[in-house]
């Protein structure tokens, strides 16, 4: 009886030996691989990137446009196809958990947004009461489609769809005969001075709500502490105080958006190249360049630290504003430059 009670011992303490060393396995596997998933991704060269793609149409000249449209593609299939793949619509661990790459994807997927908005808007169209080309008025909206769909159809299978159409788009970009309509491609300064409004307003935002998630930044005067009812008055200057909690997430959000925008500049810097040099705006290009670079320097910390002034530690989102409105600056005066006669 007490040989058969020790046998029953042992072996409820070997099946929960064995449970123990299975749940450890498993969350380190979860570990590494949410590292792995997590992790930013590269930036990539927009010029080999754009002649890979013509190697595999079999043609060697580069149309004005098939750069940029190539750089919106390819932000598209990196967001999707890096490693982990699209992280945001997914419904189990390790992507289940990892925040931090969901909010570099929206950030990266908004502006993917509005480069995609101004090419079927504004680059693609000669004038306001000319026709929109076909396929971009089909890539357009795919890109809308909301970013955390993981039933039928899935935010993936969509974007995928967009990618489809840019890609028909830049064919036709490249060739013309009877049956197809050539896509067209026009780099003026009033296109790109639309497109750098909207920029303006999105780094404008990013901005803002960086230096407000600090819990010790300082807003300005009266933008620190205001009382409930001057918050609601409608000419009130109230800031939205970002929660401890969730700095992290606006602060990998503009990481995300700087990561896109990026590229988008090198491809504009490639295709406006002609009315940059013209208009002397060249150096203002490069300015918004080199501050989004800065903002993708490389992360010293395993979390998001939000230290003070002069302390012992970095704040990372006071640091990431800096460039931000660094870039924001000089997409100001792109605008103005843009806009003059």
């Amino acid at each position: 009886m007490v040989d058969s009670e020790m046998q029953d011992d042992e072996k409820s303490k070997g099946i929960l030996w064995g449970f123990g060393v299975l749940g450890l396995v498993t969350t380190l596997v979860l570990v590494i691989l949410g590292a792995w998933w997590g992790a930013e991704p590269e930036q990539f060269n927009i010029h080999d990137e754009a002649l890979k793609r013509m190697k595999e149409t079999n043609t060697t000249e580069v149309p004005l446009g098939y750069t940029y449209t190539n750089t919106l593609a390819h932000i598209s299939e990196v967001l999707l196809h890096k490693s982990g793949g699209y992280i945001t619509n997914d419904v189990a661990p390790p992507g289940l958990l990892l925040d931090n790459i969901k909010n570099f994807e929206y950030g990266a997927l908004v502006i993917l947004r509005d480069a995609t908005s101004a090419l079927r808007n504004h680059f693609s169209r000669d004038q306001s009461q000319s026709w929109e080309d076909a396929d971009l008025a089909i890539a357009e909206p795919y890109f809308y489609y909301e970013n955390d769909s993981w039933a039928l159809p899935s935010t993936e299978a969509e974007y995928q769809k967009g990618i489809d159409a840019l890609h028909k788009y830049m064919i036709r970009l490249q060739k013309f005969d009877s049956t197809t309509k050539q896509a067209r491609f026009f780099s003026r300064a009033d296109n790109l001075w639309q497109y750098t409004e909207v920029v303006i307003k999105r780094l404008g935002g990013l901005s803002t709500r960086l230096s407000s998630s600090s819990s010790k930044a300082n807003l300005g005067p009266g933008l620190n502490e205001i009382s409930e009812e001057d918050a609601l008055k409608p000419n009130s200057t109230a800031l939205d105080k970002i929660s401890w909690l969730e700095i992290d997430d606006v602060f990998y959000e503009a990481r995300g958006a700087s990561w896109a925008l990026l590229h988008i500049l090198r491809a504009i810097k490639h295709d406006f190249k002609d009315i940059l040099l013209d208009k002397r705006a060249m150096r203002t290009v490069d300015i918004m360049i080199k501050a989004l670079e800065n903002a993708m320097n490389p992360i010293m910390s395993p979390m998001i630290l939000d230290g003070g002034g002069y302390g012992l530690f970095a704040n990372y989102s006071l640091t990431m504003a800096t460039y931000i409105a660094r870039a924001n600056a000089a997409a100001l005066d792109l605008r103005d430059i843009m806009n003059r006669g």
